[in-house]
């Protein structure tokens, strides 16, 4: 087995169609009389919705839209935090049930850059994929996956609603974040940003809880 290393990929694959829309109807309706149904916003009238949404702390009515994406290239040791946040949907690849070929990695920055630190890594990469592949041989890859690293790469599904991805950007895109959940986040702010701006932009980051 050749063990390689993984690259961070995200996709959004699937959210609620006119998501800003959606969440200014929502506010619309908590201060409205009358009912919602085929009310007509203009977009200037969305983002004046959205906007005090967020200004009077009414988070409620970004959970009416929800955001999916696929993710691969992450370590173990990342999706360990990821699935700390419990109010998102998590389906994650199973190495109970995928036999880990060629081994995929994920190594920090810190250790490729440092020489000696890298080559004993990959030294150590290299046996833990060959015991890995010998074991597999003779017990099932459930038992024999006790061996792999937190390196070891993984892919998930995750899927949230936009409060709960509030407050996911505002504790991974935090400085203060440990650097690969942070790249992470920073992707899945970006996808989300391409879809709904007026909800997740940069200037509301501190309004997010």
């Amino acid at each position: 087995m050749n063990p390689r290393e993984s690259e961070l990929k995200v996709n959004l694959i699937a959210y609620t169609p006119e998501p800003e829309r959606v969440v200014a109807t929502a506010m619309r309706q908590s201060r409205f009389k009358g009912g919602v149904t085929g009310l007509d916003l203009t977009k200037e009238k969305i983002r004046h919705l959205v906007d005090l949404a967020l200004q009077l702390g009414h988070l409620s009515v970004f959970e009416h839209i929800s955001f999916t994406f696929a993710i691969e290239g992450i370590s173990r040791a990342c999706s360990h935090q990821l699935v700390r946040h419990r109010l998102f949907s998590f389906t994650q690849q199973s190495q109970r049930y995928v036999r880990e070929e060629n081994f995929p990695y994920i190594i920090p920055d810190t250790i490729k850059q440092n020489k000696e630190a890298y080559a004993e890594f990959i030294e150590v990469i290299e046996v833990i994929s060959k015991t890995y592949g010998d074991l597999a041989k003779i017990v099932p890859i459930e038992d024999a996956r006790f061996i792999l690293p937190n390196a070891t790469e993984t892919k998930i599904v995750a899927t949230a609603n936009a409060r709960e991805l509030m407050h996911f950007f505002k504790l991974r895109l935090d400085s203060a974040a440990q650097w690969e959940i942070r790249a992470l986040a920073r992707k899945m702010f970006n996808l989300v940003n391409g879809v709904a701006p007026m909800i997740f932009s940069k200037e509301h980051l501190n309004k997010f809880q």
